[in-house]
Order: structure tokens, then C-alpha cells, then sequence
């Protein structure tokens, strides 16, 4: 989930002033030792020449929505495909509601939002920001022979805001919420703030109400000089209103002299008692100990289990509409996998010149964009959908609302 942030930061150094030596000709160029080979990138020559471009751009404070990064700062995928990533192990929430203590279902869930987040592409990459309009769709198949599905459409342009909702009826579980990421650029520094919510709903404990959970930041430091390094940091909030059960999970920043890199640690509160401590390394080990008994268990290993990712099915592009994630970007997916940067700037180009022709027309004939699976529901974007009551009938009705009459006879899993 780490691609949310742009990976510009990782490239400012090396076109900055005219002493500024080529990444890798020297050791203090080299990322700090303690962090993964997959977090830094080198860049050629090509492309350290048109980072100076967008530091003409730059100004500190200024809000980075506005300026236009070079495509081989891309990962190959939308950002309504990104937010994929937490749905990646959900056996760590399926079954939740069957535990009767509800601490425990709050680290269940838990569980599920922490483990998305050691999911990135080498290197430090940013997704296609999505064009008003756009949307992802794709289906889970699980061991169990039930289903999950997902659809996430880009809601808002100006501020950018893409919603997301996940079902899986028969295990029980509903994920809704919202992303408003905005990026500053703060002089040796890139920040993301990342506004919005996931709220879980575990359907088989009603009662429980919705698990909501906030997101923390992001930064890329030493973009101009020191040592490159991109972090999650600063405070989110997880809580369970109905059972009084919450916790503030920080994400920590090293320090200039000591610490370590992606480590987080939270204390999980019940009806104002500290219950449990949450601690480790979200790219490596987490654990949790219970305050009262002071056993210890893991919450998510990484290294062990991060690539056992449950396969998603996507449509396949000539059954895609034109604004579908994969048919709308694919000629800049593909230029990007090529390593042709000039056909992945023209395609990059393309799809944004039609974005802008399509909402002046809107514009100029008084029309507001209507989003097709999403409403705006007492300030909080809601599925167009009543999910029946029966797993059954939802499981039927929710993939005939996301997927209408699309052949499934044409299988890609990814």
C-alpha cells in the first residue's frame, strides 16, 4: 500500500545544483543500511534530466495535485486498484464475529488493516492518480467456494476523492470508506496526508456497529539532500464506538540519531482500561501483548506469510468499459512495462487532455458529474445498493450490480 506516495522525492537529489553527483556514484548516496533494497531506486541519465523540469515546478508548501510527474515514478496500476491491497489476507477478519469477546474481534480487525500495508512494487512508486469517472471492479474466489467483491470508482476530481466498498456476504464482512490523499512538497521533504476512513462492518455481529479506522502519513525525506528514505508516520485511530474499544496505532519516523524504520506501537483501550499493546515493524513482525495476562502472540508476520495474497479476478480488458481502470490506462501500462518512457508520456497525456475536454463540456453545459456507484449520504459516500439481508441473495445481487452481464467464461486472476 506503500505506492500511495509519489515517488518523486526519491529522484529530486540528483539534478539539485550543479555539484549534485549521479545516484550511486558515491557511498553517501547510498539509501540508510537499515532500510530495504525495494524502498530506493536509481535512476539513468534520461530520466535525471527531466527531474529538473519538475523542480521548476516546486515550491515549499505548495500543493503537489497540481504539478505533472514523470511517468517512470509509476507503478503500473490505478490508485482504485491499489486500495486492493487490503483485502490481500482476509482470513485474518474472516470468522471475526464468531468470537465472543469483543477485544478480540477488535484485533481481528485490526489485524486486516495492518496487514495491507507491506504490499508495494520495488522501489518507491505512485499509482495513476484516477480520472473523475473512472472505476475498478474485480471478484475474489476463496477457498471456502464463497466470493468476495470490490468496486471503486473516483467520486470527486476537485478535491480528488475515490471511494471503494467490499462484501463478502457469506463470511460476513463489509468494507465502505473514502480517500482524500494530499501531497505538499516542504522544501528537503514530500508529505501525503492521507484524509478518509475504512469502516468494517462484521455482518454476523450487527450489534458491534462499524470498526472505523483512519490513515496515517506519509513522507519522503532528503529529496534534496541527506539520505533518501519514504516513511508512514503520525497517528491513526482505530475505534469501536458500540463496544467503547479503541486505539491510537503510531506509525513512527526514525529519528535523526536512533530508531528504526517502519516500526509502529499502540496501546488498544476498552471502556478507558489499556487492554493490550500493539508493537513490531509493519514491513516485518507485529505482535500484540495482552496487558492483563501478558501473553504475547503475533499479529502478522510479513516475511512468512506476506505473499500468500488471495487472487483477484478482473475482467478482462475487451470486456471493459472505456473507463475502467485497465482499459482506460492500458496504453500507459504498457509503455510503462516496455520501458518507453516518451510512448508512456503520450498515453499518460492522452487519457488526461480527454479528462479535461470531458469535464469543460460538462462545465459549459451546466452538468455536474453523477457518479455511477456511489452517493453522498449525510457527508459520506454510500454504494447505490441495498445488500439483502440473506448471504445468499446479496452474494447474487452484489455481483449483478458491480458486474451486470459480463462473461466469466474468460478467467484472469492477479
Amino acid at each position: 500500500m506503500m505506492g500511495l506516495f509519489s515517488q518523486a522525492g526519491s529522484h529530486l537529489r540528483n539534478v539539485t545544483g550543479s555539484n549534485a553527483k549521479p545516484r550511486g556514484s558515491s557511498e553517501d548516496d547510498k539509501a540508510p543500511s537499515d532500510t530495504e533494497p525495494d524502498d530506493t531506486s536509481i535512476l539513468d541519465e534520461n530520466e535525471g534530466s527531466i527531474i529538473s523540469s519538475l523542480i521548476s515546478q516546486l515550491r515549499v508548501g505548495m500543493d503537489l495535485s497540481r504539478v505533472t510527474f514523470p511517468t517512470f515514478v509509476l507503478e503500473p496500476r490505478s490508485m482504485l486498484e491499489r486500495i486492493t491491497d487490503f483485502m490481500s489476507h482476509p482470513d485474518l477478519i474472516f470468522g471475526a464475529e464468531q468470537c465472543d469477546d469483543p477485544e478480540e474481534r477488535f484485533l481481528r480487525v485490526l489485524q486486516y488493516y495492518l496487514a495491507g500495508w507491506h504490499i508495494k512494487p520495488k522501489g518507491v512508486k505512485k499509482p495513476y492518480n484516477p480520472v473523475l469517472g473512472e472505476f475498478f471492479r474485480c471478484q475474489y474466489d476463496y477457498p471456502n467456494r464463497t466470493q468476495g467483491f470490490y468496486i471503486a470508482e473516483q467520486v470527486s476530481h476537485h478535491p480528488p476523492v475515490s471511494a471503494f466498498f467490499y462484501i463478502s456476504p457469506e463470511n460476513r464482512v463489509m468494507i465502505l470508506g473514502e480517500l482524500r490523499p494530499k501531497s505538499k512538497f516542504l522544501g528537503n521533504s514530500v508529505s501525503t496526508t492521507m484524509e478518509g476512513e475504512n469502516r468494517i462492518t462484521l455482518l454476523g455481529k450487527p450489534e458491534d456497529g462499524e470498526y472505523v479506522i483512519t490513515m496515517p502519513n506519509m513522507y519522503a525525506r532528503g529529496i534534496l539532500f541527506g539520505k533518501m528514505v519514504l516513511e508512514l508516520g503520525d497517528t491513526c485511530i482505530a475505534k469501536n464506538e458500540k463496544n467503547g474499544i479503541n486505539c491510537d496505532l503510531e506509525f513512527k519516523t526514525k529519528g535523526f540519531f536512533s530508531g528504526t524504520y517502519n516500526a509502529i506501537s499502540g496501546r488498544i483501550r476498552h471502556n478507558n482500561n489499556e487492554v493490550g499493546e500493539v508493537s513490531g515493524r509493519w514491513s516485518h513482525v507485529m505482535d500484540y501483548k495482552n496487558t492483563k495476562t501478558g501473553a504475547k502472540r503475533i499479529i502478522f508476520d510479513a516475511v512468512k506469510d506476506g505473499q500468500d495474497v488471495s487472487p483477484k479476478w478482473v475482467p478482462p480488458e475487451d470486456q471493459q468499459e472505456p473507463n475502467e481502470s485497465r482499459r482506460l490506462w492500458s496504453h500507459l501500462t504498457q509503455a510503462i512495462l516496455a520501458k518507453d518512457m516518451e510512448a508512456a508520456t503520450d498515453a499518460k497525456t492522452n487519457v488526461e487532455d480527454a479528462q479535461r475536454e470531458s469535464r469543460k463540456k460538462l462545465e459549459e453545459s451546466n452538468k455536474v458529474h453523477v457518479p455511477r456507484f456511489f452517493v453522498q449520504k449525510d457527508g459520506r459516500w454510500a454504494p447505490k445498493l441495498q445488500v439483502p439481508q440473506d448471504p445468499k441473495e446479496a452474494t447474487v445481487a452484489v455481483r449483478e450490480w458491480i458486474f451486470g452481464t459480463i462473461n466469466r467464461s474468460d478467467e484472469h486472476s492477479s
